[in-house]
């Protein structure tokens, strides 16, 4: 009796394990990003003044095309650029089995110690979040250039 009530209780509120499987044979369908080395970058620690770069590498590990419609970086002290392995930034889509590539710079003079960015990536990927929006991160310690010679004191 107790099956049969979770069972008429599960139809009754549109859960089914039939509709789960639809939703989830749905998702495989569709374009998958997924980054070489993970979609997080760790610079470590850093000298403060030139610009650091760093190029997630990612596939289309989906069953249909990619399409990027725009990457936003979180501040104006990271800057972003996207080159479809074939098409470049022409938001052409990157088709199954696939590779792109998007270049993070970040401006390490306005970094004041530990620091954590994120890049949203805007796109049709079934992995993206319920925005569409997919995020990677660069992180790392922004330190005071040590190198420099100390200067003679004044006698």
């Amino acid at each position: 009796m107790k099956k049969v009530i979770v069972l008429l209780l599960c139809i009754a509120t549109g859960f089914s394990p039939a509709l789960l499987a639809q939703q989830k044979a749905a998702k495989a369908k569709g374009p998958v990003l997924t980054f070489k080395g993970g979609d997080t970058h760790d610079f470590g620690s850093v000298k403060k003044g030139p610009i650091v770069h760093y190029i997630f590498e990612f596939t289309n590990t989906g069953k249909e095309p990619l399409v990027i419609r725009d990457i936003n970086p979180s501040c104006g002290c990271t800057s972003v650029e996207f080159e479809n392995a074939k098409s470049g930034w022409d938001k052409m889509p990157v088709m199954p089995g696939k590779k792109g590539h998007i270049k993070v710079g970040l401006k390490t003079d306005e970094q004041h110690g530990n620091f954590l960015k994120d890049v949203s990536i805007l796109s049709n990927a079934t992995n993206a979040g319920p925005d569409q929006r997919y995020p990677i991160h660069i992180k790392g310690l922004a330190i005071e250039n040590t190198d420099k010679a100390a200067a003679p004191a004044k006698h």
